[in-house]
């Protein structure tokens, strides 16, 4: 088991004996969980990185279509309800993204209810349903009139992007101008069209920007005039508008008329099931859900890594019509993964969650770490001090969201869950562990806790300050008793 254990592997800087004790508290109650769960801890092979990442998407028609790097494969959702011996009934993905656990459940025959915050993911998964519903003959042939003719070339008139204070010079003037364009002559279109067009144009995005996705922001090319110090950040070839809106149609065309999907890792059977997306946050959706409905949950929520959505999808926001206060109110939706979350009342929220928050109050480690995380703050040793209210309120809210799960789905129904360790201020949260130990107090055995093979490393700051610790990627396997 040794192996499981995170280990130091490069020495830290100095620190005070009193921050020493703490972190060997931490540590001590941290190796009590881990032999706790020794027998379920369980090092899959099978399970590599570009599995439980977007990167085998890369080559599955239609999902890979956008660049969704949070997202995990359809291949990983068809070997986890595969191996589990899910085969019909209903799934349901509380933090649906751009729709991949959907899709895969439908590909082999189950219905599917997603639930997605971000209007981005909202698009991605409407079009896509409506390309399997709706398109006619008559759509394709207009998708590939627009990149044989290139309609907005020809427009005088432009519909001006929404912009806001981050997206502010995203792009070269002639790409804007390209995008305005494209914007204005897509409204001649029915509606069917107009959705897959600007599903394109989200595809394209950052390809022909000056940013760059880089987890808790957009990195600004030297060529944007906002770069900033010796080491400017170079992105590369960025594409031109014209030809990278053509090729992304002619790509969705390609995908549409091939008429089947690549069959990836695992062959999947025709697409036989309903999906049903709901638009808002979990925590006020699934207090509406039916009880004992799901025969599994497969997910990967937002990390408790700091990054914002918000900000590194804002030009798709902007591009959907997203305005800064709208913008501002679905950050503090989200599940609390980003230092500007504020605190939610969840008893205001549902006041049938009181034993959601008891089984987050009752682990020891958490507390520990929450307690530390205070003490830190009020010290200032945070590099911010929104990282102690984030933490907390990240297990808060996924223990609510956990005893929701438990409560929809039917008894030995199987939840898979997608997550990271993380590391703050020298002390490694184990959130494979705390959130598996919540799981048995809210109603679920923990069968496995499937760990990637080849641990991860920390973020550059935690690593100057308190060494290198390598870090697990799990995969959760729990069943609802």
């Amino acid at each position: 088991m040794e192996n499981l254990v995170t280990e130091l592997i490069e020495k830290p800087k100095k620190i005070n004996p009193r921050q020493s004790q703490r972190l060997s508290d931490i540590e001590c109650l941290d190796r009590r969980l881990l032999q706790h769960f020794s027998s379920k801890l369980l090092v899959q092979n099978s399970l590599t990185r570009q599995l439980v990442s977007f990167q085998a998407n890369k080559v599955r028609a239609s999902y890979r279509w956008f660049k969704y790097k949070e997202a995990f494969s359809a291949s990983l959702v068809e070997y986890l309800l595969k191996h589990h011996g899910v085969v019909s009934g209903k799934v349901l993905d509380p933090f649906a993204g751009m729709g991949t656990a959907l899709f895969a459940a439908s590909d082999i025959g189950m219905d599917a209810d997603g639930i997605e915050l971000l209007p981005v993911g909202q698009h991605i998964i409407d079009t896509r349903c409506s390309l399997e519903r709706a398109f006619t003959p008559s759509d394709i042939a207009t998708l590939k009139k627009w990149a044989k003719e290139r309609p907005w070339e020809k427009s005088e008139d432009k519909l001006p992007l929404s912009i806001l204070r981050i997206t502010q010079g995203a792009y070269p003037e002639d790409t804007l101008n390209g995008i305005e364009r494209c914007l204005f002559v897509l409204q001649r279109e029915n509606l069917r069209v107009q959705s897959v067009l600007r599903l394109a144009l989200l595809c394209v995005l950052e390809s022909i920007s000056y940013t760059r996705k880089d987890g808790q922001c957009l990195r600004w090319d030297y060529r944007s005039g906002r770069g900033h110090g010796a080491k400017q950040f170079d992105k590369g070839t960025i594409f031109d508008f014209n030809k990278a809106i053509c090729d992304k149609i002619l790509e969705i065309v390609h995908d549409m008329e091939s008429g089947k999907e690549d069959q990836g890792l695992f062959p999947v059977e025709k697409r036989q099931g309903e999906i049903n997306l709901f638009k808002g946050s979990c925590l006020d959706v699934m207090p509406k859900l039916q009880n004992e409905s799901y025969e599994a949950v497969v997910t990967s929520p937002p990390y408790c890594n700091r990054y914002d959505y918000t900000r590194t999808y804002a030009l798709e926001l902007a591009l959907l019509g997203v305005g800064e206060k709208e913008m501002v109110d679905l950050r503090q939706q989200m599940l609390s993964c980003t230092v500007e979350n504020r605190a939610k009342d969840m008893l205001l929220i549902n006041p049938k969650w009181t034993d959601a928050i008891a089984a987050a109050d009752n682990q020891e480690l958490l507390q520990d770490i929450l307690s530390y995380l205070d003490e830190e703050k009020a010290k200032g040793n945070l590099n911010n001090s929104g990282i102690a209210r984030m933490v907390r309120g990240y297990f808060y809210e996924m223990a609510c969201v956990m005893a929701e799960c438990s409560r929809v789905m039917k008894p030995n129904a199987v939840m898979c869950m997608v997550n990271d360790n993380v590391r703050y201020a020298g002390a490694s949260i184990s959130v494979d562990l705390i959130l598996s130990r919540m799981a048995e107090d809210i109603g679920f055995r923990v069968e496995n806790i499937l760990v990637l093979p080849g641990a991860k490393g920390n973020s550059s700051q935690q690593m100057g300050e308190h060494g290198r610790i390598a870090m697990r990627k799990c995969v959760y396997v729990w069943r609802k008793i």
